[in-house]
């Protein structure tokens, strides 16, 4: 039986029933600085010790594997102890929010091939975008050259008040769109080479969040593809995936209900309509694999080179769009 340990217990909570869906975990530590919120937690979790201090999780050696759900600018700090100390890690995106820190983790896991790590990038066990990615490398959409992929927030109160409101900075790049960039990269297997970006802070400014809630940018693909990835953080909008593919043969439009599929450029001519499940997906459900990828000695579903490569384009973006200029990505 392997013992995880998870730092933070917001979305961290819903990480322990994914550890203890696999038969042969535990989850033996939990830990959060909030009295309130460890008390919360206590009330369904009676069972477990729950400490204020993230160290009860890094320092325990029976603990083999710690997720760290904790607020984005304690993560590098908490993944560089947890490597150090020979546990696996399994992050809340982002994994960091400095290139120099991503640098960092890499290296360490270089002199520590062993140890796995993975972060949350969750929409890639969604039922419809497993669907399309199967129909995109069968070849039903032909060649694709335009993904418009927009990670629609829904949820400006998150960034006006609580923990992103007052952290200095806060991206809603690496925080929000990252997703819509893994879901792109996972989609097609494209390496994105260049990015060009801009951004604005129209819907918050009268508040002291400090970053752009607003970013759309234009990524160049190995392929010649381009997709358009952004995030919207004031959008009056139920929370959402905008995601639209194009290809030569077919395109994809995503919708809150159900997603189409055009197969005609007849007016006249209804869209096919593809109703798998969308989210369709709990927090905790690549945690499973996580722990296999443990027991087995494999890469999990998302693999640190996933997590990397995603990383490196939010970074690529984030500084186009303070910059103005077109960036190349830069390879972690």
């Amino acid at each position: 039986m392997i013992q995880a340990g998870i730092i933070g217990l917001g979305v961290g909570e819903r990480h322990i029933g994914g550890y203890e869906r696999h038969p042969e975990c535990r989850v033996t530590r939990l830990a959060d600085f909030c009295p309130t919120k460890r008390a919360d937690v206590l009330t369904r979790f009676p069972d477990r010790e729950i400490a204020e201090h993230a160290d009860a999780v890094l320092d325990d050696p029976d603990v083999s594997i710690v997720s760290i759900a904790s607020h984005d600018q304690d993560h590098f700090a908490q993944v560089m102890r947890a490597l150090d100390a020979d546990k696996h890690v399994f992050v809340e995106k982002p994994l960091v929010l400095e290139i120099e820190h991503a640098r960092q983790v890499r290296a360490m896991l270089n002199r520590k091939p062993h140890l796995k790590i993975s972060s949350n990038l969750i929409l890639r066990r969604c039922p419809r975008f497993l669907k399309l990615r199967a129909d995109i490398a069968a070849g039903d959409y032909g060649r694709l050259f335009l993904i418009d992929a927009d990670y629609q927030y829904g949820r400006i109160h998150k960034l006006l008040g609580g923990w992103r409101g007052e952290l200095p900075g806060y991206s809603l790049v690496l925080g929000g769109a990252v997703h819509m960039i893994d879901l792109v990269l996972w989609l097609t297997g494209d390496r994105a080479v260049e990015v060009s970006a801009m951004g604005n802070r129209i819907a918050t400014a009268d508040s002291a969040f400090a970053n752009f809630d607003l970013v759309q940018a234009l990524v160049r693909f190995e392929s010649g593809m381009v997709a358009k990835i952004g995030c919207n953080g004031g959008c009056v909008h139920p929370h959402f995936h905008k995601l639209e593919v194009y290809g030569t043969d077919a395109s994809f439009v995503n919708g809150l209900e159900s997603a189409f599929v055009y197969r005609d450029r007849h007016p006249g001519r209804r869209p096919e309509t593809m109703r798998e499940a969308y989210p369709g997906v709990d927090k905790g459900d690549l945690l499973h694999d996580f722990v296999d990828a443990v027991l087995h000695d494999r890469a999990p579903e998302v693999s640190a080179d996933d997590v990397f490569r995603s990383l490196a384009v939010c970074f690529a973006i984030e500084r186009a769009a303070h910059t103005g200029k077109s960036v190349a990505v830069e390879q972690l």
